[in-house]
């Protein structure tokens, strides 16, 4: 059994996956649009593991994300060295995201930073 793809809501969708496609490569595929609800969403696929689906429909709820809460916190991309995770890293900071925690090595052994990216989304990025 593996996780086929997560999927999430988002305000503006063609900056999502301009985010998506130019910070962590992901290839999109073409928008997929329902006319009767208009909803929209496109799936992004990565080298490896689960896809992505960013959502877009009118009427949903955009609700405050705090860091610290129950459910779903963040999406994890692995970028395959500690170089990277720090380039990365820099590069976001540099176009305006919060790191909440810079690249350091965890307790339980990871080396990763982690960032409120877009729409208030975490992500982690790790090796």
């Amino acid at each position: 059994m593996k996780i086929e793809h997560i999927a999430m809501y988002v305000n503006d969708l063609e900056k999502a996956k301009d985010f998506f496609v130019d910070y962590f490569g992901g290839h999109p595929n073409a928008e997929y649009h329902n006319k009767t609800t208009d909803f929209r969403s496109y799936f992004i696929t990565f080298d490896e593991g689960a896809r992505l689906e960013i959502m877009k429909k009118p009427h949903v709820a955009d609700c405050e994300k705090p860091l610290a809460r129950t459910g779903y916190i963040h999406i994890a991309f692995s970028v395959g060295s500690k170089d990277a995770v720090d380039a990365l890293t820099e590069k976001l900071k540099k176009a305006g995201f919060e790191v909440v925690s810079g690249a350091r090595t965890t307790g339980d052994g990871y080396y990763e930073s982690c960032i409120v990216a877009i729409e208030d989304n975490q992500i982690e990025i790790t090796v």
